[in-house]
């Protein structure tokens, strides 16, 4: 079979997926790599190994694609958004790349929107100020280090870094990746001329910006000799890896909502031309030149589990039996929490336990249980987390229907999906059915539908979605329905009453260090 690869360069990993024109996942390999988190804030990757975990990945399945007798007959790109990276004059990294994660800019953040900036940058980017933006991070970089700033030749992200491993040539970004950094005009198709002023950086030091279905010239040689593919294979730009997900699902009508819910989460949808809500609680990305994603990213997905497991495993349970391994830790936390009625016997969990993002974008938020009582175990800690998760995405549901964008269904994928509660749970908190993709890599899946589709082997978008298989619809239960809905108001009243606060809590972390520092040379 004749097969596309999407290359996904990921916050922990990149993934290689394979499919052909049958729309069916053929093969996986992922190259997994630290995400560095020093200090509190920080949350860096070491371009370098970024760069060449994409060689690595891609030679892996192309080797896996010729035992199987497929060819491969092109590369599409998915990349991690809102990444920055220092880069030279020939796109190789001159420092590590800053996450979306990273969230040092924060205070730079709520100094644009305390001055009354940020409303109009969000409108005209489609990307809310918030730190974890390229635009706010090279503000924070103009002021905190000018230097550095000064002496970079260019800047780039996630995608400008693989591409210059991969093709070399000219700096190019695609669209969507270019829409997410803050620093594009969405609707003008150009850099913003006041996102620049406030960055501190000149158009000549971004990249070009083409459409994601842009195809460039080829693998450099060395690329093609470690790969063992032609140096002459297309490689089609792609998009980000949000968008990238919503068509790996099959999520392109604007009813059709995408969950992703692995470590973190997002709900998008599709709709035709670039839309900015008026609360600006939403993203909005570009997929395609008519294909434009709106959504809410949170920072807390079934990570939520995963620290119950190590902050709570030897708790009332007991400690875990040796050698259980992470995922089934996590799935008998999640079986105890199903014994719980929905609401956790009236505990609300605000699960910012990585901050948060939509729909707030407000950095220094902190997780917080609200109505803590005696008969509380661990079981309803867990279900409270999972629930703070779903209403969080539930808010996102909220903003849509603001925007006039009603939904009418949503399909999922990620880790978190595989739990018949994660499921449950987000269809009573979001009042819709919901249906789970097969494929658990939908944004690998949509790097090589859009890769079949630049290369002119699928005709259009809503063909590539039609191959995607998802299963039976979970309805909501009514009941339960009825209870979240009655709680949702709590969640949005506590997080705002309790905001400033947690935000204090939050700037403790910096400075307990100190303290600890004087005590010792005391």
């Amino acid at each position: 079979m004749d097969v596309v690869v999407g290359l996904d360069s990921g916050t922990t990993a990149t993934k290689a997926v394979t499919a052909g024109t049958d729309g069916r996942v053929r093969d996986l390999v992922s190259v997994a790599y630290p995400l560095s988190v020093p200090a509190p804030g920080r949350a860096e990757l070491d371009a370098g190994r970024l760069a060449s975990a994409a060689v690595e990945a891609l030679a892996a399945v192309a080797a896996r694609a010729r035992e199987r007798g497929d060819a491969v007959v092109g590369v599409s790109l998915s990349a991690a958004m809102h990444g920055l990276v220092p880069m030279d004059d020939d796109g190789a990294p001159l420092g590590p790349v800053l996450t979306w994660a990273d969230n040092r800019a924060g205070p730079w953040a709520a100094a644009l929107v305390a001055d009354g900036r940020a409303g109009d940058l969000h409108a005209r980017t489609g990307t809310p100020v918030h730190a974890m933006s390229p635009l706010v991070k090279l503000s924070w970089l103009r002021a905190e280090d000018p230097d550095l700033l000064a002496g970079t030749p260019r800047w780039g992200g996630v995608k400008e870094l693989v591409v210059a491993a991969l093709c070399g040539g000219r700096q190019v970004v695609d669209r969507s990746c270019a829409s997410c950094t803050g620093l594009y005009d969405i609707r003008a198709a150009r850099w913003d001329d006041e996102a620049l002023g406030i960055a501190g950086v000149r158009p000549g030091q971004l990249g070009e910006v083409l459409p994601t279905t842009a195809v460039l010239p080829g693998l450099r040689p060395e690329v093609a000799r470690a790969t063992g593919l032609p140096a002459g294979l297309p490689v089609v730009l792609g998009a980000s890896d949000g968008p990238l997900a919503n068509l790996g699902i099959g999520a392109v009508r604007p009813d059709v909502a995408a969950v992703s819910l692995g470590t973190s989460g997002a709900m998008r949808v599709v709709v035709p031309a670039p839309t900015v809500d008026p609360g600006r609680r939403l993203f909005c990305y570009a997929l395609t030149d008519d294909h434009w994603v709106v959504g809410g990213a949170v920072n807390n997905g079934g990570s939520v589990v995963r620290w119950a497991a190590q902050a709570l495993a030897a708790g009332a349970g007991g400690p875990a039996p040796e050698g259980e391994d992470a995922d089934a830790l996590d799935a008998r936390l999640l079986d105890e929490a199903a014994g719980v009625p929905p609401g956790s016997s009236g505990l609300l969990c605000l699960p910012y336990l990585l901050g948060e993002r939509a729909p707030w974008w407000r950095s220094g938020l902190r997780g917080a249980y609200l109505g803590l009582r005696r008969e509380h175990r661990r079981p309803h800690l867990v279900r409270a987390a999972v629930e703070g998760v779903c209403q969080q995405l539930a808010l996102v549901r909220d903003a849509f229907a603001a925007t006039d964008l009603p939904v009418r269904e949503v399909r999922a994928t990620g880790g978190a999906v595989a739990s018949s509660l994660w499921v449950r749970t987000l269809a009573a908190a979001l009042d819709l059915p919901v249906r789970v993709a097969d494929s658990p890599e939908g944004t690998g899946l949509g790097a090589c539908l859009l890769g079949l589709h630049a290369l002119e082997a699928l005709p259009d978008l809503a063909a590539a979605t039609a191959l995607v298989e998802v299963g039976d619809p979970v309805l909501p239960d009514p009941a339960e329905v009825a209870v979240y809905a009655r709680l949702r108001p709590l969640v949005d009243r506590s997080t705002r009453a309790l905001a400033d606060v947690l935000a204090t809590l939050d700037a403790v972390d910096d400075i307990e260090p100190v303290r600890r520092e004087e005590g010792a040379r005391s």
